[in-house]
């Protein structure tokens, strides 16, 4: 028996499980408060994608007759060369049968649909040799295949990462969900309901508590939360997570209360912990912390709470026992390795910091406590929590979730790696500030971080200054070179139709955009269409950036706002053609490509420089250092060796090359001195300052060593101020 049952609804990711739950229940267990948790979306897809049921799925389109299309019939008269491999499929996309691959890979294994028509060169894409990742792509297509059939002819709802989206999005009434939640039950409510039933049997829970990130995960959560209130009336349901938090917020329609109890808002540790109380203890104790719930039959929000919030250091660590972490499926949906991120591979999750530190951009919801209370982790926590997570997972992989990581603390984070030695993988999200310097990114590279993510939104310089995005364009470029050079994959997230956006400069941000993948310095991007939420800088004053917001009457949902630009331009008809340059962009290709191309109707030239990102790049930042500028040595002991009486030789070898510097015998002897402290393992670093004066306690001029030849030689190959 437990206590609590911790539910992330269908459907968030295939390859990793979402990170609410293992947070909240790292949190219960310094309570001592029992809890189980499941990440129902992977056991419906497990479900829903083995022999048993994909024949059934068959079956039911047959008997209703809704094979319309000329693909799903095809796949239909092909159903038994899919229930001959889909748990072999299955299976290789968990990470087992490896040999699997090269079976994959060979031409007509697999049965193939319209999907595997956006195949072009895969040996371009994966070489001669590459059959693991090679064998996830075309294994990811045909469950997209199968994922199309099921939309099509038995349930339109249905997404590998969301489910009924559209009945979550922007639901400023409840009337639509709550009319269909009283329709019949769709085959993945069935599946769902059915794997929901055995859990409350075996685990026979007080308070069951739904993560809803989404809108794709809005309606399941309702539907589970209904069948508990059928069937376990004296069981208690509770909401929390992200769509709560941005779109719950001044809920006020009763029928919600038919399903959940409780709806908690914000960070969930504290108001967790006062809503297991109350349930599970003292009823007649009606002491909570920003919840909505009925009392005296009206929707009533309690925050009567004294407590304060938990720091992010008292909250623990994530907890992911319970989670198949062993089932997971892998997929690349694009031939990317930066996109692959988000779909292969099974990530740890964690944060190093809550909030945003920066938290000024004008389309970002930054009125809300998860932007706007910016508090940092501290780097010997961040890596307690890592090698804890290591320990509990076997996984060596993390994924930093923060909204932007802030650079000074990535640098701590980093030189606690290499302090404690550890080989670890990581990635996260950053704002493409300038102190993401070139030395700072060879630091970040070396302590195992793969792959960065940022907005470059609208690259435009006026309409960035407008969205106080504290960047610009030409800093954008030079900081994703650093990146990039130092071995860093990135990706940038890409607006259009920003307030006041021009048909010019989506344009010209186009061109940058396309300038940026076609000199290396871009691996990936995406281009969102910019939506007007109701928490952001934009929503709360719509006037000030020359819109006009058509807000409605809200009782359930409140976020996205739908609204009018004074241009007066249909930023719509730009999707296609914006998604479709980047595309091919991604995979390196039609660089040369008129911009017109991409478009179905006319637009404008653009009013680029061609050599405007390459002429930033050409600029080189300032080899001046600042006094309390940190310096560290990532680099191997040398080889030394006597040139001649005043001078030494050392040599240095890297994991690929060597290279080799002369120095005066008293510099070089002093440097070999100081090279050990320089360290990452040695604690406590060395700034310039500390240098020069140690240096000029014996010698003169340490400037005109400092910015030598073979100071910069060595500057190059990690030695580096920070």
């Amino acid at each position: 028996m437990k206590d609590l049952l911790l539910i992330t609804p269908p459907f968030t990711q295939l390859n990793t499980p979402y990170p609410a739950t293992p947070y909240i229940k790292g949190f219960l267990n310094t309570k001592g408060i029992s809890a189980f948790q499941m990440d129902l979306g992977i056991e419906v897809i497990l479900a829903l994608f083995s022999k048993e049921n994909l024949a059934s799925i068959f079956e039911m389109a047959y008997e209703n007759d809704t094979i319309s299309t000329e693909n799903a019939e095809r796949i239909y008269c092909l159903r038994e060369e899919y229930l001959k491999t889909i748990e072999e499929v299955i299976h290789f996309l968990q990470g087992h049968s490896q040999t699997f691959a090269k079976q994959i890979c060979t031409e007509n294994f697999l049965p193939q649909a319209s999907r595997f028509e956006q195949i072009n060169d895969l040996e371009w894409a994966f070489g001669s040799m590459g059959d693991q990742d090679k064998a996830k792509y075309l294994a990811t297509l045909y469950l997209e295949d199968l994922s199309d059939f099921i939309k099509e002819c038995v349930d339109e709802n249905f997404g590998f990462s969301r489910y009924a989206e559209r009945l979550g999005r922007s639901a400023n009434a409840f009337d639509e969900l709550y009319d269909y939640l009283q329709g019949e039950l769709t085959l993945i409510d069935e599946v769902s309901l059915e794997i929901l039933e055995q859990r409350i049997q075996e685990l026979a829970p007080k308070l069951i508590c739904f993560s809803v990130p989404f809108p794709g995960n809005l309606y399941s959560a309702f539907r589970c939360a209904q069948y508990i209130k059928e069937n376990y009336p004296h069981i208690k349901t509770a909401m929390g997570g992200g769509f709560a938090n941005t779109e719950l917020r001044s809920v006020k329609d009763k029928r919600v209360f038919e399903f959940f109890d409780f709806i908690s808002l914000d960070d969930g540790e504290l108001p967790l912990e006062l809503l297991s109380q109350h349930v599970l203890g003292d009823q007649e104790k009606l002491e909570l912390k920003r919840t909505f719930h009925l009392l005296d039959d009206e929707v009533t929000y309690t925050n009567n709470s004294p407590k304060p919030d938990y720091k992010q250091a008292q909250v623990g660590t994530p907890d992911y026992s319970d989670l198949w972490l062993d089932s997971y499926i892998s997929v690349i949906e694009i031939a990317n390795p930066m996109h692959s991120l988000w779909s292969d591979g099974r990530w740890n999750k964690l944060t190093m910091a809550h909030g945003c530190y920066w938290g000024k951009c004008t389309f970002c919801d930054i009125s809300l406590d998860y932007i706007k209370l910016y508090e940092p982790i501290a780097a010997k926590i961040l890596v307690d929590r890592m090698e804890e997570l290591i320990e509990q997972t076997g996984e060596k992989g993390f994924h930093f979730v923060d909204e932007a990581a802030p650079p000074a603390l990535m640098r701590s984070l980093a030189l606690e790696i290499l302090k404690r030695k550890l080989v670890v993988t990581w990635w996260t999200n950053i704002r493409f500030e300038k102190n993401f310097t070139a030395d700072l990114c060879k630091l970040l590279k070396a302590s195992g971080c793969i792959a960065i993510s940022g907005g470059l939104e609208v690259a435009s310089d006026r309409l960035l200054a407008l969205i106080d995005k504290g960047v610009t364009v030409k800093q954008v470029a030079q900081v994703t070179r650093n990146l990039t050079e130092s071995g860093i994959m990135v990706h940038s997230y890409l607006m259009y139709g920003y307030p006041t956006q021009t048909i010019q400069e989506t344009v010209d941000s186009l061109e940058m955009v396309r300038q940026m993948f076609e000199l290396g310095v871009l691996q990936s991007g995406f281009w969102h269409q910019f939506a007007l939420t109701a928490h952001s800088p934009i929503g709360l004053k719509p006037e000030a950036f020359g819109i006009v917001a058509d807000y409605q009457d809200i009782s359930f949902a409140n976020n996205d706002v739908q609204f009018t630009d004074s241009t007066g331009i249909d930023h719509d008809k730009f999707s296609f053609g914006l998604k479709k340059s980047l595309f091919n962009y991604m995979h390196g290709i039609c660089f040369e490509y008129p911009l017109q191309e991409w478009f179905d109707f006319k637009i404008p030239k653009t009013t680029v420089p061609k050599n405007l990102i390459m002429d930033a790049l050409d600029e080189q930042d300032a080899f001046l250092l600042k006094p309390n500028t940190k310096i560290v040595w990532l680099g191997s002991e040398p080889s030394v060796f006597k040139k001649n009486a005043k001078k030494l030789r050392l040599l240095f070898h890297t994991k690929t090359d060597a290279f080799e510097v002369d120095l005066g015998t008293e510099n070089g002897n002093w440097l070999l001195e100081k090279l050990n402290d320089l360290k990452p393992e040695n604690g406590k670093l060395l700034t310039l300052q500390n240098l020069k004066e140690d240096y000029e306690q014996q010698y003169e001029n340490f400037e005109l060593f400092w910015y030598s030849k073979p100071i910069q030689v060595m500057r190059e190959n990690g030695l580096l101020a920070l």
